[in-house]
């Protein structure tokens, strides 16, 4: 399996030509990495005006891997070649390295390009990528991996500390600014690159990547690596526009990723920057915070593919009930806010919020009858985006990062009427809800005086809770949690609720049994769910294999703009905006057959008749665009003419092989499942007219976005969308992804 790593974009507050002389003077050989034994010049040339210089080198690692294993490799070095293209006008160097040694058993592959901060051109831009496939290496991968992965980890820790000597050596020479290239000046050194992995340390500023520092294969897996620590300057592309408009300096100069994320491995970190990147390539203006994609990360063990499946769901789940402005919209009915018997208190003795749920005292029975499902689910989830929030209070105050909260639940008065079947429905509905959606915030459960009664409810959910959940349960029974060992080990004696022989006030309702007065009929509960369940400005749509999904807009005024946000919650589709003069038939509310598909569901509607000709009876306004699964996209359409316009959703067919006219064998088995000829798009659209279009234009952008995990470092992306959305009213017509 081929090992992918990118770094994230490293910003140096010096100018490029200082960088590259400090970097320079690493080569041919550098005392701060024995492991870096030497480079030879092989070719060198430069153009006549000498702006432009190419060099390739080869260099040498002593690897610091087993004797044994170096005797059966039968090689005491390690070579690598390296070519370096030097751009003295455009201030450039980018960076090619490869393996040499052993490239018919393991391919290295690495990309480096050092360039002038956009945004100051007195700062030095570093970006690298690399890859490794070990095809085989005399039955020692494993191992080779690990060796690899050390020394790439080695690297990254002294990286700073190297391009720091340097540019401090500089100085006490009194060297402390370098000229730029001119046509008439004579052309610099070309800097000596490092290598990602091993045999040049990443520099603190312009990490070369020479093959050279890959000495052999990397791999996530080891786990010598994973305790390594991260270079603190590095830090994600999208995270640098916003510090150099206003973020604080700490963020940049240090400890960013230890101040705000806690501490991660290099394959970590990398795995953070490649998600936050995919989805600033398909969900543009929703970017959840750096926290926010680490919890879904961590949930599945670092997993990409699987992380980004949960997070893409959920994140089409939060624009969907419009959950970014839970805090601000939901309002708690009276009955929970008198008979719900938890709240916020205080924090634990690792600065986590501490949520306190006195459950034996809550009647579960009376606030379903009195409330209903929705109602129960929305006031959780409010607790859990109320929660969200206060972890980055709390992040401020102690200085270090918090993503997670614990919960105290007492558990003194639980007895049989708690499990009460549809109570119990509710509470596994909940459980369900949060699991997807908020996961790894949950940092410690105690649960305390569990009655006898409380196996039968942990049987009835444990199932529901995730493995890694599960282990972050505490559970006291009787009056076990008072003394050592018990609470105090875990919250400051001061802060105990009185209810458990503690010092501390806590202002939680006390419960009691609701009045049945309160109670509603299931008809008034099933029509409260259904009215809380179906409150979205968005729309669910089936896309079936001959059966698109389309959208009538009328427009009477010309130079209206049609805007859209759409998400593709299932398959992949062709999106296209037609016009017709004359107004569709009403939609048949019995599509025809389509590929063994009997009865697309009702929220399907075909609008175009198939007796219409394309250019004759409607025209096609946009070129079509191909959305993939997982995709969120934003767009909008500026009117040449009124009469009628057809947004239509239609499925993607795979296109057949271009050397045969066979089809592909994917081809074939897709047609087999039926449940591939279905997509699925969730789906918002506003006209505006001409006149406010330039007003709401960013509005439109982002609506629906992540307004309680919007990502305060996503400097770039949103400077690109601001662009993007300026440039929209110049034009007649855009499709932005």
């Amino acid at each position: 399996m081929v090992q992918k790593y990118q770094s994230p974009v490293r910003v140096y507050k010096h100018p490029f030509e200082l960088v590259m002389a400090a970097y320079e003077r690493r080569f041919p050989t550098c005392h701060l990495i024995p492991m870096f034994v030497a480079s030879d010049v092989v070719e060198e040339e430069t153009n006549e005006d000498g702006s432009n210089t190419r060099v390739e080198r080869r260099c040498a690692l002593d690897v610091d891997a087993p004797r044994l294993l170096k005797r059966i490799a039968g090689v005491e070095y390690v070579y690598f070649i390296q070519n370096n293209t030097l751009n003295r006008k455009e201030r450039t160097l980018h960076i090619e390295s490869h393996n040499e040694t052993f490239s018919n058993r393991v391919i290295i592959h690495e990309t480096c390009c050092y360039s002038v901060h956009p945004e100051n051109d007195a700062w030095t831009c570093f970006e690298q990528t690399a890859s490794l496939d070990i095809k085989s290496f005399f039955g020692f991968e494993s191992t080779v991996e690990k060796i690899a992965m050390k020394q790439y980890a080695s690297s990254i820790k002294k990286g700073k500390e190297i391009i720091e000597f340097y540019l401090k050596e500089l100085q006490d020479d009194g060297i402390s600014h370098v000229p730029r290239w001119t046509p008439s000046s004579l052309p610099l050194p070309l800097p000596r690159p490092t290598s990602l992995f091993s045999s040049s340390p990443i520099l603190p500023k312009l990490t070369v990547t020479p093959p050279v520092s890959i000495p052999l294969p990397i791999n996530a897996k080891d786990s010598t690596a994973q305790e390594a620590n991260r270079d603190s300057s590095t830090l994600p592309a999208d995270i640098l526009t916003e510090i150099l408009t206003g973020t604080p300096e700490d963020k940049l100069d240090a400890d960013y990723i230890k101040r705000y994320l806690g501490d991660l491995t290099p394959l970590q970190e990398s795995c953070l920057i490649r998600l936050r990147k995919w989805l600033q390539e398909t969900h543009k203006g929703k970017i959840p915070k750096d926290e926010h994609i680490l919890r879904f990360l961590r949930a599945r063990d670092f997993n990409m593919d699987k992380a980004r499946e949960i997070l893409c769901q959920s994140l089409t789940w939060r624009k969907q009930h419009q959950v970014d402005y839970l805090l601000e919209t939901w309002s708690s009915p009276q009955v929970l806010q008198d008979y719900y018997t938890g709240g916020w208190h205080h924090h634990d003795r690792d600065g986590r919020p501490l949520y306190v749920l006195r459950l034996g005292q809550m009647d579960t029975k009376g606030l379903v009858r009195a409330l209903g499902e929705e109602s129960l689910l929305r006031h959780v989830l409010s607790i859990n985006e109320e929660g969200l929030r206060r972890c980055e209070e709390n992040t401020k105050v102690f200085g270090r990062p918090i993503s997670c909260w614990t919960c105290l639940v007492d558990l003194e008065g639980l007895n049989m009427r708690h499990l009460w079947r549809p109570g119990v429905k509710a509470l596994l509905r909940i459980i369900e809800v949060v699991e997807a959606n908020y996961p790894e915030t949950l940092g410690r459960l105690l649960i305390l005086r569990a009655p006898r009664v409380f196996p039968v409810l942990w049987t009835l959910v444990s199932p529901f809770i995730d493995e890694n959940t599960r282990k972050k349960f505490l559970i006291f029974a009787g009056n076990d949690y008072q003394g050592p060992g018990g609470l105090v080990d875990y919250i400051d004696k001061e802060i105990i609720p009185d209810f458990l022989a503690g010092e501390c006030m806590c202002e939680i309702p006390e419960g009691g049994l609701v009045p049945k007065s309160m109670y509603r009929t299931t008809e008034e509960l099933e029509n409260e769910d259904v009215r809380l369940w179906t409150e979205t400005i968005y729309h669910s749509a089936s896309i079936f294999k001959g059966a698109p999904h389309e959208l009538l807009i009328e427009i009477i005024d010309a130079s209206s703009v049609i805007t859209w946000d759409f998400d593709m919650c299932k398959g992949d589709v062709v999106f296209n905006i037609y016009h017709s003069k004359r107004a569709p038939q009403p939609p048949r509310k019995d599509p025809p057959a389509a590929h063994g598909i009997t009865s697309p569901v009702g929220n399907n509607v075909q609008l175009i008749d198939k007796s219409w000709t394309l250019g004759q009876d409607y025209s096609m306004v946009e070129s079509p665009l191909t959305c993939k699964e997982g995709e969120s996209v934003q767009g909008s359409h500026i009117t040449r003419w009124p009469g009628f316009y057809i947004l239509q959703w239609k499925f993607h067919n795979m296109p057949a092989c271009l050397a045969t006219n066979l089809p592909r064998v994917e081809d074939v088995l897709a047609t087999l499942q039926v449940s591939s000829h279905k997509c699925k798009v969730m789906y918002y659209t506003e006209v505006l007219g001409s006149e406010d279009f330039r007003m709401a234009c960013c509005d439109v952008q982002s609506l629906g976005s992540m307004t309680s995990l919007e990502s305060s470092h996503s400097g770039f992306s949103q400077l690109s969308a601001a662009t993007t959305s300026s440039s929209q009213s110049q034009s007649s017509s855009m499709i932005s992804r």
